[in-house]
C-alpha cells in the first residue's frame, strides 16, 4: 500500500511539474521560412558575418543597444554555435552559409474594449455606448531574428518572439535567448 502511494504521489509531482512548466515552454514563439529551391545538404559549413549581428531597442530614452549588444551577443553567438555542431555544420571561415542574427526589443501593448466584439449594428439590440478599454496589458517584448545567407540571398530564416520581463534576472534572459536559438533551429538543415 505504501509503495502504491508513493508511486501515485510521484506520478501527481510529475503531473504539476509538466503544468507548471508548461508555460515556460510556450513562452517562444517561432516562425520559420527557407528557400525550397536551396540544397541544404551540399552546405555542411557555416561561418558568422562581420559582425555577426545587430541589436535595436525601442523601449525607453535611456536605451543602449551597444550595452545590450555585449551582454547578448556572446549569448546568441554560443548558443548558435552549439546548436548548429549538434545538426552536424562546421564552423570554417570561407564557408558557403553566412548566419547573421538581429535582436529587436520593444514595448507591445494588448488592450480590449467594451462592446468590441459586438457588430456595430443596432438590430442586435445592443444600445449605442462609447467604447471604453476594459483590458489595457503593456509588456516588453524581444524578437531574435536568425538568417542564413548563401551568395548574398537569405535562404533561411527564422523569427523567435517572446514576453520578456523587465526586471528579471541576468541568468533567466540568457536561458531565454539560449531557448530561442534552440528552438529556432530545432528543424535545420530543413527537409526537402
Amino acid at each position: 500500500m505504501t509503495t502504491r502511494l508513493s508511486s501515485a504521489i510521484a506520478r501527481l509531482v510529475i503531473v504539476i511539474a509538466l503544468a507548471w512548466a508548461a508555460p515556460a515552454l510556450l513562452a517562444v514563439d517561432v516562425k520559420i521560412d527557407h528557400d525550397k529551391a536551396f540544397d541544404f545538404k551540399a552546405a555542411q559549413t557555416w561561418t558568422w558575418s562581420a559582425p555577426p549581428g545587430d541589436v535595436k531597442m525601442a523601449r525607453t530614452q535611456e536605451d543602449n543597444p551597444d550595452a545590450m549588444r555585449k551582454i547578448a551577443e556572446p549569448v546568441i553567438v554560443s548558443a548558435v554555435g552549439s546548436e548548429m555542431t549538434k545538426r552536424g555544420m562546421k564552423q570554417a571561415p570561407g564557408a558557403p552559409l553566412t548566419v547573421t542574427y538581429y535582436l529587436l526589443l520593444s514595448i507591445n501593448q494588448s488592450s480590449q474594449e467594451l462592446g468590441q466584439f459586438l457588430p456595430a449594428v443596432t438590430q442586435w439590440g445592443v444600445p449605442p455606448y462609447a467604447p471604453a478599454t476594459q483590458s489595457l496589458e503593456m509588456m516588453n517584448y524581444g524578437s531574435l531574428v536568425l538568417d542564413i545567407i548563401a551568395k548574398d540571398v537569405i535562404v533561411w530564416r527564422g523569427v523567435a518572439n517572446a514576453k520578456i520581463k523587465r526586471e528579471g534576472e541576468q541568468p533567466k534572459r540568457e536561458e531565454l535567448l539560449r531557448e530561442a536559438v534552440r528552438d529556432l533551429l530545432r528543424k535545420f538543415p530543413p527537409k526537402s
